[in-house]
């Protein structure tokens, strides 16, 4: 990927969950992608996750809005493994990059597959190994084509190198092997219409924002071939919740729900859904 042609300014975001600092959001026009800037150093990231409110790191379910964020978790976990399963038609192995608290290779090994993780947050890592799955910080120490699905599900825009975690999973997938990806989408409505308070950017969480080209380009580069798109229509619900929160300072649950629904209904006519599931293969 090569950046260093100039960059368009795109928009202002605030870190609403933690620092309260700005960042801004360059537009790399080739690549149709946004970049977070300044990008915080790698060694300063981990405070920017350190909030009791950041979900994904946590199995607590002390407000309405965790206790529906994890119900639908649960339904959304069963999909996934679905997904997985029709792919390779079989179990096989499965590597999760940042696994969270493990709650999708729990099903993924119940279904039979044989599963590893990586999660560099050790208080999700806990939680998963009280589930009888244990994480490894990196993938560094994973031989070679070992893996007939990788899954990356919202965790590569956290990713503070995308080109090197795109060789790497390259090194590790067998052939014809599939990767799973899931990430936010900038150019879903619900994106145009909270604008900077779009609860997806999640600056400096969210250190790149892609859209379809994007992925197609970074990951093609690669000889990883994209093979089907598919919407994640609860993102669009769940990510005006927090969009609301952060533009209004309280969840406003029936305003949510109709940009949510909006958002669904007018991805179906443009194919911009909140989030999108990638599916592509190793060739």
């Amino acid at each position: 990927m090569n950046i260093k042609q100039e960059l368009e300014f795109f928009i202002t975001c605030k870190d609403h969950s933690v620092s309260g600092e700005e960042f801004q959001l360059l537009h790399d026009p080739i690549y149709d992608l946004l970049i977070t800037t300044p990008k915080p150093e790698e060694d300063r990231l981990g405070k920017y996750y350190e909030s009791e409110d950041y979900i994904s790191h946590t199995d607590a379910k002390r407000s309405f809005f965790e206790k529906l964020y994890h119900l639908v978790k649960e339904y959304s976990l069963n999909k996934k493994v679905k997904l997985i399963s029709k792919l390779n038609h079989q179990p096989g192995r499965l590597l999760d990059i940042g696994a969270g608290t493990g709650d999708f290779l729990v099903n993924a090994k119940k279904s039979g597959w044989t599963v590893l993780g990586t999660e560099p947050n050790e208080q999700a890592k806990k939680l998963a190994e009280n589930k009888g799955i244990n994480l490894e910080r990196t993938t560094l120490d994973f031989k070679d084509k070992t893996f007939d699905v990788i899954t990356m599900w919202h965790v590569l825009e956290h990713v503070p190198n995308v080109e090197n975690q795109i060789r790497e999973i390259k090194r590790l997938l067998k052939p014809n092997g599939y990767v799973i990806i899931a990430v936010p989408n900038f150019k879903s409505y619900d994106a145009l219409y909270y604008k900077s308070f779009w609860a997806a950017y999640d600056v400096p969480r969210h250190l790149w924002h892609f859209s379809k080209t994007t992925i197609q380009k970074l990951f093609g580069e690669q000889q990883i071939e994209l093979q089907n798109i598919q919407p994640m229509y609860f993102d669009s619900f769940y990510v005006s919740l927090l969009s609301e929160k952060y533009k209004n300072g309280k969840m406003n649950f029936l305003n949510a729900f109709w940009i949510g629904l909006c958002s669904n209904l007018k991805g179906k006519r443009s194919k911009e859904f909140s989030s999108h599931i990638y599916i592509l293969q190793n060739k």
